[in-house]
């Protein structure tokens, strides 16, 4: 190539062209960066623009790639100085150690600003946080060649505090760096601490330096929020220690110093909670840890007594008491307020349940009455008795729920204490040690009084749980009067009564009402049954004073009221409970299903119970079944044809006189007087004479039912022939279905499956044809 210029005057000016094109390009790289990031705050970039070249995807993004890389590099120059500082140390003389540390640790402590000015933010912190590193290394060397016999604690505490406060000058130095300033608070945390372990404090000492180190980073908080979290951990720690101390406290005095750092902690809870409107949860802490410090200092006192920890329990709910009035000092933060009086709170709700362990085990003890009723046995002392101290703890948490109740307007408190009163007045003659006669009369007080409580309170929620205390009370009290013959009168009967007159109460409580009802039903029953087992009677005829109870609820009828309806089904049970006794006799059975009958029939004279005439009537049949089979009759048509032939002239009276009578009403009763007993004698009789008959007069009953349109014929009658007709060839069933194959009978329910399925729709409208048919029948 020829050139009108010397080759060195050319090559010189290539060379100023080349310099001013890579001058160029890296300007004009870095004003694309800036386009491109104003674009994209701006909004999205018009198509085209900022685009690089078509090249393979990108799988990472710029800054992750970024990221990975920086963090990469920290970690293999942490690594190296490691390497250094512990594996090649020894190589090298303590003037060089120190010059390659000391010249290592600045540079990298240095080069941060340069980066920084350039904008490389993410490389400067990963070059800030080694050196960081570096300075711990620095420290570690000047321990390990200047002051090997130096206390390591000791060195320790005061190289953490040089670091925190380098590293903090640091970061305030280059605000734009994040990592120093938080590694400067968590440097802070160590040098109280390891101080007091190099000058052998103590374990209080320790908790004393964790609680200042905890005030200072709460101090710290106000300004840099990440110094919350320590100031939180170290508080935890210090308030642990105290409460260690004080409940591992020999005496009062020793449980003074234990004392005043939990007062301390709770200072510092407050405090923050006073500063910080979110921080409800320090005054938490700071309540609870005032309690425990106070009450702590009672322990050593109560060592020897009986009942240490009820007693114990008792001084902390003492304590807590003032923190519930936080809600009412208007001048406190909200944040304190609500804090302290959940503090009050969470300890009374503690204390209760530790006093409640005996209320449990009180009421079941009552339960061995059972194994020898009337044998006048003294009760056996409880596993857990804590006497006075106990009942006060329960009695004291429920006046605390109700002046809550009081203060916040609210019904969940009340409920609380009913509950808490009921369980310290009714255990509290059994806890004291009261004679088994004031024990008695003390419950059926406290009984009473819940139950004048459910019926007369105005806060619902408060009558139902005094009701169902009530309830609970009055069963402990009739299972512990089954002790003796004359408790089992005098208290049932007081009991029954008593609930008589709270059913009777119109203002109060439908349920309280109903409840009270029954319960008076069962009293009354019981009382019955116990003067029938005072008699030495055989127990079979207990069943005849019982059924006084359902006799006595038909004759009230209407004059129940609102509560007729619960009286009737516990008057009912009281029947089923007749009838019961009755069933070890037959004779005897027959004659309460009977006097049974006459009682459900006399109920349905009454038109709104005429649906209880089917009980008399199934009564009656069951009464006449029971007497027949005693009587070892094995032809009760003889006895039931006689009843049968005057009912249904009475019913084709009666459907003669008044065309409205139902089918089943007239001609029911009758013809069940004879189908059902024939019908359980033909299943089991072998003969063909009487399944024949009975198959005959069922098919003549289907066929007048189908021609008159009545119900009772038509149904009670297809019942019977089907019955009939299945019990006959039931055994030829049996035998085809053992010559067939194995294969046949699910092949065959395959098949009725895909019938059914193929035609589900016409049979439901057939059903529902023949279901209208059936009720348009007489």
């Amino acid at each position: 190539m020829n050139t009108p210029l010397p080759p060195a005057e050319e090559l010189a000016l290539i060379d100023r062209e080349l310099a001013q094109l890579d001058a160029r390009r890296v300007h004009l790289l870095a004003r694309r960066d800036w386009l491109l990031r104003l674009l994209r705050q701006s909004g999205p970039a018009p198509a085209g623009w900022g685009q690089v070249p078509a090249g393979p995807p990108k799988e990472t993004s710029a800054p992750s790639a970024q990221n990975v890389l920086l963090v990469l590099g920290a970690v293999l120059l942490a690594v190296a100085a490691l390497a250094f500082t512990l594996v090649s140390w020894g190589s090298m003389g303590i003037a060089g150690r120190s010059a390659v540390l000391t010249g290592v640790t600045a540079a990298a402590l240095l080069v941060p600003v340069p980066l920084l000015r350039r904008g490389l933010g993410s490389t400067a912190e990963s070059v800030a946080a080694v050196g960081l590193l570096l300075t711990v290394l620095d420290a570690y060397g000047l321990y390990a060649v200047g002051m090997p016999d130096a206390n390591g604690f000791g060195y320790a505490a005061g190289a953490a505090a040089v670091l925190a406060a380098v590293w903090a000058g640091y970061g305030s130095a280059l605000r734009k760096l994040r990592i120093p300033l938080p590694a400067a608070v968590l440097a802070a945390q160590f040098p109280l601490p390891l101080a007091t372990l190099a000058a052998h404090g103590g374990t209080l000492a320790l908790g004393w330096a964790l609680l200042a180190t905890a005030a200072l980073d709460g101090a710290l908080a106000l300004r840099a929020r990440a110094a919350a979290a320590p100031a939180a951990v170290l508080t935890t720690a210090a308030l642990v220690i105290g409460v260690a101390e004080s409940w591992s406290a020999g005496s009062a005095g020793q449980a003074l110093t234990p004392a005043a750092l939990l007062l301390a902690g709770a200072a510092l809870g407050v405090a923050a909670a006073w500063r910080e409107p979110r921080a409800w949860g320090a005054a938490l802490v700071g309540g609870l840890a005032a309690v425990v410090a106070l009450g702590g200092t009672a322990r050593p006192a109560l060592t020897d007594s009986v009942g240490e920890g009820a007693w114990l329990v008792l001084v902390h709910l003492l304590v807590a008491l003032p923190l519930l009035a936080a809600v009412r000092v208007s001048a406190l933060p909200a944040a304190v307020r609500r804090g302290l009086a959940r503090a009050g709170v969470s300890v009374t709700a503690l204390a209760a349940l530790s006093a409640a362990a005996a209320v449990v085990p009180t009421l079941l003890a009552r339960l061995r009455v059972l194994e020898e009723v009337w044998a006048v046995t003294a009760p056996a002392p409880t596993a857990y008795a804590p006497g006075a101290a106990g009942v006060l703890v329960l009695l004291t948490a429920a006046g605390a729920a109700w002046w809550l109740s009081r203060v916040l307007a609210r019904p969940e408190p009340l409920v609380v204490a009913v509950v808490l009163a009921w369980a310290g007045l009714f255990t509290a003659p059994v806890l004291l040690g009261f004679p088994a006669a004031a024990v008695f009369t003390a419950q059926l007080a406290v009984t009473g009084a819940a139950g004048v409580l459910a019926v007369r309170s105005a806060v619902r929620g408060a009558g139902i749980a005094a009701a169902v205390c009530g309830l609970v009370g009055a069963a402990n009290v009739s299972v512990g009067a089954l002790d003796g013959r004359t408790a089992t009168f005098a208290v049932w009967g007081l009991l029954g009564a008593a609930c008589a007159v709270g059913a009777a109460y119109g203002p109060a409580p439908r349920p309280v009402r109903a409840g009270a009802a029954v319960c008076a039903v069962g009293y009354a029953t019981g009382v019955l049954v116990a003067a029938a087992a005072v008699t030495d009677l055989a127990v079979v005829w207990w069943a005849l004073p019982v059924l006084a109870v359902p006799a006595l609820a038909a004759a009230l009828g209407p004059r129940l009221g609102a509560v007729r309806v619960p009286v009737e089904i516990a008057a009912a049970v009281a029947g089923a409970l007749a009838v019961g006794l009755s069933a070890g006799r037959p004779g005897t059975l027959a004659l309460v299903l009977a006097l049974a009958a006459v009682v459900c029939a006399g109920a349905a004279v009454r038109p709104e119970r005429r649906a209880v005439g089917w009980a008399a009537g199934a009564l009656f049949v069951a009464a006449t079944w029971v007497r027949l089979a005693d009587a070892g009759v094995t032809t009760p048509e003889a006895y039931t044809l006689p009843v049968t032939a005057p009912a249904l002239v009475v019913g084709f009276l009666r459907r003669r006189g008044d065309a409205r009578a139902s089918s089943w009403t007239a001609y029911g009763p009758g013809l069940a007087a004879t189908l059902l007993p024939s019908l359980l004698a033909a299943l089991d009789d072998r003969g063909w004479v009487r399944p024949l008959l009975l198959g005959l007069t069922a098919l003549a009953l289907t066929l007048i039912g189908a021609r008159r349109r009545l119900q009772a014929p038509l149904l009670l009658g297809g019942a019977a022939l089907a019955v009939v007709a299945v019990h006959e060839l039931a055994p030829y069933v049996v035998q085809v279905a053992g010559a067939l194959p194995r294969w046949v009978p699910p092949a065959l329910a395959g098949l009725l499956l895909l019938a059914v399925g193929a035609t589900y729709e016409k049979r439901l409208r057939d059903a529902r044809r023949l279901r209208d048919a059936i009720g348009r029948l007489g």
